[in-house]
C-alpha cells in the first residue's frame, strides 16, 4: 500500500487559568509541557474535561489535544470522537478540523477526510498543512493532478513542509513530470526526511527514466523503513526483472501480491507496464 505522510497539527494551549475543579498539572499534561506520553496527556485533558470548569473553547482546545494525544497511539476511533466534540464547540476552529481529517485519512474514510480538510481550509485559506493533507486525500482517490496542485499551493504557503515536497515528488512521479519529481524527492531528502514513502517515490522515478540499479537502491532504503511496502517490493521485482534477475523479480513481485493483490493494476496506473 502507498504510504502517505500527513500533517497533524500540534496541540494548542489552554490559555485559560484552571479553576478549583481543575489543576494547573492537568492543564500543562494536556497542553504536551515536556513531551508528556500520550498516556499522560490524555489522563490531563481528560481530568481538565471532567472538572467541568472552563468555557466552551476551552473544552474544545482539551479534547482537540486528546484527540492528539489518541492519534499519537493510533487509537483513531476515539481521536474522531474527541476532534468531532472539538469542532461542534467551537465551530471555527481549523486546527481540529484538520486533525479530524487526518484520522478520516488514517481510517479510510477518504470522502469524510476531504470534507473535513475543505473545512478547515474555509476557516483558514492560509493553512499549509491543510493543504497537503488534502493533497494526500486526492492521492487515495487517484486523482493526481488535483493532489499535485495543492500540494503547489501547500509549498507556497509553508516552503519547509516536508510532506508536500514528498507527496509533490509522489503526484508528480505518477503523472510523468519526472525531472520536477526528482528534484521534489531530493529536496525532501535533503531536509532530513529520509523515510519509506519518498525513497519509494524516488525509485519509481528512477524506474520510469530507466535508471534501474538506482531504482533499487532506493527501493532497499525504502524496504529498510517498510519491510513490507507491496509498492516497493513491487518495484524492485520490475526493475531486477529488467535486468535479467528472473528469480529475484519472482520472489519481489509473488511476495508483493501477498501483501496487496492489485498491485500490479496499480503500477499500471502509475505508467509501469505490468510483469507476469
Amino acid at each position: 500500500m502507498l504510504i502517505l505522510i500527513v500533517v497533524l497539527s500540534g496541540s494548542s494551549g489552554l490559555a485559560q487559568k484552571p479553576k478549583k475543579g481543575s489543576s494547573l498539572k492537568n492543564v500543562e499534561l494536556c497542553n504536551g509541557s515536556d513531551r508528556v506520553s500520550p498516556e499522560a496527556r490524555i489522563d490531563g485533558c481528560t481530568a481538565f474535561i471532567d472538572a467541568g470548569e472552563g468555557s466552551a473553547n476551552g473544552f474544545a482546545v482539551a479534547h482537540n489535544n486528546r484527540g492528539n494525544a489518541y492519534s499519537a497511539k493510533a487509537d483513531y476511533e476515539r481521536a474522531i470522537k474527541d476532534f468531532v466534540e472539538a469542532t461542534r464547540l467551537n465551530p471555527n476552529y481549523a486546527k481540529a478540523f484538520n486533525n479530524l481529517g487526518v484520522a478520516y485519512l488514517r481510517t479510510g474514510s477518504h470522502d469524510l477526510a476531504l470534507g473535513a480538510f475543505e473545512e478547515a481550509l474555509k476557516l483558514n485559506p492560509n493553512y499549509g498543512a491543510a493543504f497537503a493533507n488534502r493533497a494526500a486525500a486526492y492521492l487515495k482517490r487517484n486523482a493526481y493532478d488535483r493532489a499535485a496542485q495543492d500540494y503547489d499551493e501547500a509549498i507556497r504557503l509553508d516552503p519547509k513542509l516536508e510532506a508536500a515536497w514528498s507527496g509533490r515528488c509522489w503526484a508528480r512521479a505518477v503523472l510523468g513530470a519526472l525531472q520536477a519529481a526528482l528534484e521534489d524527492c531530493d529536496m525532501a531528502l535533503r531536509s532530513g526526511a529520509g523515510n519509506a514513502a519518498t525513497y519509494d517515490s524516488r525509485a519509481l522515478i528512477n524506474l520510469k527514466m530507466g535508471q534501474l540499479t538506482a531504482a533499487i537502491d532506493d527501493y532497499n532504503s525504502a524496504l529498510r523503513f517498510a519491510p513490507k511496502l507491496a509498492s516497493a517490493l513491487y518495484g524492485r521485482g520490475v526493475a531486477r526483472f529488467k535486468l535479467g534477475d528472473l528469480a529475484g523479480a519472482n520472489t519481489d513481485i509473488a511476495a508483493a501480491r501477498t501483501i496487496d493483490a492489485g498491485i500490479g493494476e496499480d503500477f499500471v496506473r502509475y505508467g509501469v507496464p505490468r510483469r507476469d
